[in-house]
């Protein structure tokens, strides 16, 4: 593996384009209440655009992976970023809730998938060593969304109305990602390097893409990265609209969840070096068992400064176990299939993603509450701590004995 200075270029250009495209996706739950006043529309059925989108994001996210491994990332991360601005500048002009559900959540979902996983899975092929380091540094850049694009939606909602708002956000979008996504490139081959390559290496295992689609450390992987989305979802997007049900002002409830992202940012470098030190699995199974009491703790809470505190400690855990599930994927799995393989992982994850907008939306127009939520949040992440700590990675291949002289 190629120990090129310009890995740390992929780093920092991945963790910005993550950060822009997760920021403007992840706007809508501030867009939630002013949305609603202005159309009429219920709060289901404006979080279900973006359960859509987490369900696009399933749809597309394998085939996203497989197309990475075949032409590299560039020009799909590329695509991602033009359908990304295209969505949000439709979803601005939406005069009904279908168009808007569609519009947000299908043409932006397909667009997170083309950019997250793929970049992640460019990130892990870069480099063999301070591997979960890296990955923390570009998911933590992921963790800068809620401090950066929310305010800012935050601070357009104040002054105008929310399409204007929107539309400005799919603008700066664009212009930021598309320059950022030619940084992107595929790592130097260990050929072109002047390395000789084995033709079934440790690394590459002789494994087939559609085999190891089928293992069960992949199946694990997969069904442990539904249940840890599917825990933290709702509690991240209906935090804000739980806050100021309970008298917090707007403004102060967004800064509840820029503070998830800010304590997210920590998370994600402190697991990152944890996974460096002590091994991805026994960092992610612990962060998911806090996880999921961070979500009940939720329940309880009613005052700002109580906020803050859940919110802090729930970030740090969330958002510090997800670059794990890249780690321990390129732990297991050859480089060559690493798009397929994060893809995969992340169309389990989307399919958790969009269980929680939902069913927070549907929760508290039933019953005006979100207890119900955050109960049901704290089962799933117990449900992700158990299954963890089934995986066992594949046995490590021991180099054939050399041959003894006659």
């Amino acid at each position: 593996m190629t120990q090129s200075p310009y890995r740390w270029v992929i780093v920092a250009a991945g963790g910005f384009l993550g950060c822009v495209a997760i920021g403007a996706m992840f706007c809508l739950p501030v867009f939630l209440v002013p949305l609603t006043a202005a159309t009429g529309w219920s709060r289901t059925g404006v979080s279900s655009a973006m359960t859509i989108g987490f369900l696009t994001m399933a749809a597309s996210g394998l085939a996203w992976g497989l197309l990475v491994d075949r032409i590299g990332p560039r020009t799909v991360v590329l695509a991602g970023a033009i359908l990304l601005g295209a969505g949000l500048a439709l979803a601005s002009r939406a005069t009904s809730l279908l168009e808007f559900q569609l519009s947000f959540g299908a043409l932006v979902g397909v667009s997170i998938s083309a950019i997250l996983p793929p970049l992640m899975a460019t990130v892990t092929r870069w480099f063999e060593t301070q591997r979960s380091l890296a990955v923390s540094l570009v998911s933590a850049g992921f963790g800068m969304a809620p401090m950066t694009m929310s305010p800012l939606a935050a601070w357009l909602i104040a002054r105008m109305d929310w399409r204007s708002a929107m539309l400005i956000i799919a603008g700066i979008a664009l212009a930021l990602m598309l320059p950022a996504a030619f940084l992107i490139r595929r790592p130097p081959s260990a050929a072109n390097a002047g390395r000789p390559v084995a033709e079934h290496s440790a690394d590459d295992r002789g494994m087939r893409t559609s085999a190891a689609l089928r293992s069960a450390p992949f199946l694990i992987l997969a069904a442990t990265n539904f249940c840890c989305c599917a825990a933290h979802s709702g509690p991240i997007f209906h935090t804000v609209s739980y806050a100021i049900s309970c008298g917090v002002p707007p403004l102060a409830a967004v800064s509840i969840y820029s503070l998830e992202g800010l304590t997210g940012m920590g998370g994600r470098l402190a697991f990152g070096v944890l996974g460096d030190r002590l091994g991805a699995k026994p960092v992610l199974v612990a962060g998911l068992l806090i996880q999921a009491f961070g979500a009940l703790a939720y329940m309880f809470v009613g005052s700002l400064d109580q906020f803050y505190a859940v919110a802090a400690l729930f970030g740090f855990t969330y958002a510090g176990v997800m670059p794990l599930y890249a780690v321990l994927a390129r732990e297991n799995f050859p480089a060559r299939m690493m798009g397929a393989i994060i893809g995969g992982t992340s169309t389990a994850a989307s399919f958790g993603m969009a269980l929680g907008p939902l069913a927070g939306g549907w929760i508290y127009d039933a019953f005006a509450t979100y207890a119900w939520l955050y109960l049901g949040s704290f089962g799933i992440g117990l449900g992700a701590f158990l299954i963890a700590l089934t995986f066992k990675p594949f046995p490590k291949i021991k180099p054939a004995p050399a041959a003894q002289p006659a």
